[in-house]
């Protein structure tokens, strides 16, 4: 039995394709909330509290899907049979409604632990409920009041980490609360927000994200602050906006696939609409649009991040990039006529561009590259992974900014030297999961960021080297990239190597919105088991690869 769809497939680099894609999602993403009107959790949209009740306390973050509700009961999309329905317009009111009551009593929310007040879970849906009630005209006092608790908490707190996508956040989620109450403190703390952020932009352009640049995080940014530009008109937002985009242009792969694991948090995060409202100052900001609307979206190689916590980010971004498409822009990006490179040195990410291929190199994460093709993804590789004897695994793509990189000057050739780190993946027992609770309802409930820090150094930023060294040179040609690994053991010993692969999507830090879809994470990885034994005997092993077009010689 075949599947209906919304409406007839749109031409490839039709603006539909964002309506299309939009109402498909729909079905999820209304399944997700309680809609009866007589339960004590009607509007909550975290099934797995309120339905399967797995979880003891409800995820705030689940409420910004309120505004993908909104914008289909809003706009007139073709196909949509969303337009004017009066019970979603219910369900978000609902969805606000729930918000208010289970927020605590100074307006913030939990995200993963409770009494965690999460800035990126407040950020998320003070965002999208607000936004809601601008586009649906809904304007009930008790709302605004909840609007106005939950923004005079944001305007004095702040979290541990630098993740510039949730200061651009709380930037534009204040411009809406100001929007709403008209009360001037909110539109001031929104711009402390908006300062801070262009603070953690880097002369390259990008925004910081934890240890370095993330190009799929920096599309949120970009979309985040091009919306809180199209609201305030801000002229201060002009040129950041402008190298922001010059930067995301890289990383617009050929195929219509965008970022990957060579960023500092490994994401595949496209979000459109900012490229969009920014296409008409931005020529590069169309291009970007165009390459999406062209062929990530009819070839299915954009990203897919349809879990229940995530689904409804870029569902909401796309109707709007739907609304603000521009049809006067250039077009899609095509690769070069000859051989381009650039080396971007604060976030050490290597660009080549030829007539065959696109590649990208992150020198901080041990050569961690993609290689990609008109046709699709060539090449994916986050380095080199082992399992010791010992059981523990070794890799090379943790962020390592002491890294030593040489790059040719016309960067033809890049050579990077670093060190394994062990990979951590602790997971949770039902003893840990008690200490924990304990932990979050004693110490936690009084310093939420203190157990914040110390999981953000568990599951992020910690590392343990170990005595492997690695070097990994690249040599780029025409039609053809060629890659030399060599494993060497350090002063301190040499580990015995049982297992050793060149893994496509490999990762190893916790990032939410990592190992999601994108097909390049059907490529095969490639075991390098005999190489292990050779190093096993001898302390040192060579491994030599060619990438071509259409074929991978080991």
């Amino acid at each position: 039995m075949s599947i209906k769809q919304p409406f007839p497939l749109p031409e490839p680099g039709h603006r539909d394709w964002y309506a299309w894609e939009a109402i498909r999602a729909l079905p999820r993403l209304i399944l997700m909330v309680d809609k009866n009107p007589f339960s004590k959790t009607y509007g909550c949209f975290d099934r797995s509290y309120w339905h399967y009740r797995t979880m003891d306390f409800p995820c705030g973050m689940n409420q910004e899907y309120v505004l993908a509700l909104a914008l289909a009961c809003k706009l007139d999309m073709p196909g949509n049979p969303y337009f004017g329905k009066e019970r979603l317009r219910e369900l978000v009111e609902a969805g606000i409604d729930y918000a208010r009551v289970s927020s605590h009593r100074n307006g913030s929310c939990d995200d993963y632990f409770p009494f965690e007040r999460a800035l990126g879970a407040l950020v998320f849906s003070l965002y999208s409920m607000t936004e809601s009630a601008i586009e649906l005209g809904l304007r009930d006092e008790r709302h605004l009041e909840f609007f106005a608790r939950r923004g005079d908490w944001l305007a004095t707190h702040n979290e541990t980490g630098q993740l510039a996508n949730h200061q651009a956040f709380a930037a534009l989620a204040l411009y809406n609360v100001y929007i709403l109450t008209g009360e001037e403190r909110f539109r001031k703390a929104s711009n402390a927000f908006r300062d801070l952020t262009l603070g953690w932009q880097k002369d390259e352009g990008w925004f910081q994200e934890y240890e370095g640049a993330d190009p799929g995080y920096h599309s949120c940014s970009i979309s985040f602050l091009s919306k809180l530009w199209q609201k305030s008109q801000d002229e201060r937002l002009i040129d950041p906006l402008g190298r922001a985009i010059d930067f995301a242009w890289y990383f617009m792969h050929p195929d219509g696939s965008y970022a990957g694991e060579y960023g500092s948090r490994n994401t595949y995060h496209f979000y459109p609409h900012g490229f969009e409202v920014m296409a008409h100052r931005f020529p590069k900001a169309g291009e970007i649009a165009q390459t999406y609307l062209e062929r990530a979206m009819p070839r299915r190689t954009r990203y897919f991040n349809d879990d229940d916590r995530m689904a409804a980010h870029y569902v909401y971004d796309w109707m709007q990039a739907w609304r603000d498409h521009r049809a006067e822009r250039e077009p899609s990006i095509v690769l070069p006529e000859k051989k381009e490179a650039t080396y971007f040195e604060q976030a050490r990410l290597l660009v080549v561009r030829t007539p065959a291929y696109h590649a990208v190199v992150a020198a901080n994460k041990g050569g961690a590259c993609k290689i990609t093709t008109p046709e699709g993804a060539l090449h994916s590789d986050t380095g080199l992974i082992a399992e010791l004897e010992d059981g523990r695994v070794a890799v090379t793509h943790l962020v390592q900014n002491n890294a030593r990189v040489n790059v040719a000057a016309d960067a033809s050739h890049i050579g990077i030297t670093s060190r394994f780190h062990q990979r951590r993946q602790p997971l949770p027992t039902p003893f840990k999961q008690i200490l924990f609770r304990l932990m979050t309802l004693t110490v936690g409930r009084f310093s939420a960021n203190a157990v914040r820090a110390l999981l953000q150094k568990v599951l992020i930023t910690g590392k343990a080297p170990l005595p492997l060294l690695h070097r990994r040179r690249f040599a780029f040609h025409a039609d053809r990239v060629e890659i030399t690994d060599e494993v060497t053991a350090g002063k301190s010993g040499r580990p015995r190597i049982m297992r050793l692969a060149s893994g496509s999507d490999a990762t190893s830090i916790y990032v939410a919105n990592s190992n999601v879809f994108q097909q390049s994470v059907l490529l095969p990885w490639t075991w390098l088991n005999g190489k292990a034994a050779e190093f096993n005997r001898t302390g040192r092993v060579r491994i030599r690869r060619t990438i071509r077009a259409g074929k991978e010689d080991a």
